[in-house]
């Protein structure tokens, strides 16, 4: 079988999985514990610590580890939230967030805070000025993805984080889930206050999350009983996870440059070969690669349910998704197609295509005559609904 699901989840490299259980079998000793066995388990945590505060330029205590996206997503937003209240209850946003800040900020609003959820053009970019337009003397938070999980879309971050330095009061959260090991990630340089990260989106482990909080934030915990991550993140640290998914995030930060290069050119490669051989496969986002993330490709055939479009290519060889898997096993329309402009047909036949660094130039030409005859064998289906 070909996988081709990366944003879902990615298969961990051999040493990550064998460092996992080396520590599981070392150091199980509880971190927060003061005998020799506990302190040198909270040493393995520190240095891990250390390793993600190089890669990304930044002091170790500015990294708290948590259990995936999800949690660092709604630590960061609901705790920035939460604490700053006294400032203000704007938060503004983007409507094609992740299901975890999506409804983060949804369940934020039932608590009186006022959300901004600023809309995006065809190819899934806001505009600057609209952002600068929704900035009033309350907002205290604006969150606002780098590279969208469904379509691929890159959010202008840089900028983004520019216009926000005049306004030292509003935090700035970034959603790094599916960038960090496939573009650069600048949290300092580009004024960002806090940013998500997952381990298992980038050959890590599963259940192992990074929070970078700028120093000197302090957020409102989601859960309490214990001081453990400044404070902010209570419950027994995950040591094999952690230190794993430290060894994954430098292994793949240190081939980021070259992995992005060629997961570019495969990507090209897919694109072209669709729009020559599959013209009923739509293009969702943009062939300009500047404005896209490097392995996401992302279809619609209008009028054809995705799931048949998805196990018919399991049933040729290859695993592919619809959207994200937080919500794939909904049957509505896409939430991010329709802010994009797409109509309900359109944005509810949508398969999400997302590789890796293990994945060849034969590897995309076998998906890509695996969607040509998946296409073909369902045509007449498509024929029949008339």
């Amino acid at each position: 079988m070909l996988y081709f699901d990366h944003c879902a989840s990615t298969p961990p490299y051999d040493e990550v999985v064998d460092t996992f259980a080396e520590v599981m079998k070392a150091h199980y000793a509880n971190p927060s514990s003061i005998h020799r066995a506990g302190t040198e388990a909270d040493k393995l945590i520190a240095r891990s610590r250390a390793l993600l505060a190089e890669q990304f330029g930044v002091k170790p205590e500015e990294w708290l580890f948590t259990s995936g996206g999800t949690e660092s997503n709604n630590l960061a937003i609901k705790g920035a939230a939460r604490q700053f209240k006294s400032r203000g209850n704007h938060l503004i946003t983007t409507r094609i967030e992740h299901a975890s800040v999506n409804d983060a900020f949804g369940q934020l609003e039932q608590e009186g805070f006022r959300v901004t959820y600023l809309p995006v053009n065809s190819t899934g970019h806001i505009d600057l000025d609209q952002l600068s337009s929704s900035i009033t003397d309350e907002t205290i938070l604006v969150s606002i993805m780098h590279v969208n999980n469904e379509v691929g879309s890159i959010q202008p971050i840089a900028e983004i984080g520019k216009l926000l330095s005049a306004y030292p009061r509003i935090l700035f959260h970034v959603d790094a889930v599916q960038s960090i090991g496939k573009l650069p990630v600048k949290p300092r340089e580009w004024g960002i206050d806090l940013l998500s990260g997952s381990a298992h989106k980038l050959r890590g482990p599963k259940g192992i999350g990074y929070l970078y909080v700028r120093e000197g934030l302090q957020l409102q915990p989601l859960q309490s009983g214990g001081s453990q991550e400044r404070g902010m993140r209570a419950g027994t640290q995950n040591v094999p996870g952690i230190v794993a998914s430290a060894k994954a995030l430098r292994m793949a930060m240190q081939a980021e440059e070259q992995t992005r290069s060629r997961m570019y050119a495969l990507r090209d490669k897919l694109i072209q070969h669709a729009a020559m051989h599959i013209p009923e496969l739509k293009l969702n986002g943009s062939e300009d690669a500047a404005l896209m993330a490097p392995h996401i490709v992302h279809f619609s055939y209008p009028g054809m349910k995705p799931e048949v479009i998805v196990h018919m290519l399991e049933q040729h060889g290859a695993i592919v998704s619809t959207k994200s898997a937080c919500s794939s096993k909904d049957n509505k329309p896409s939430r991010v197609l329709l802010a994009m402009g797409a109509n309900s047909e359109h944005a509810a036949g949508g398969i999400r295509i997302s590789f890796g660094d293990e994945h060849s130039e034969q590897d995309i030409d076998k998906l890509a005559e695996m969607l040509r005859r998946t296409v073909a064998q369902l045509k007449p289906l498509e024929r029949s609904r008339f």
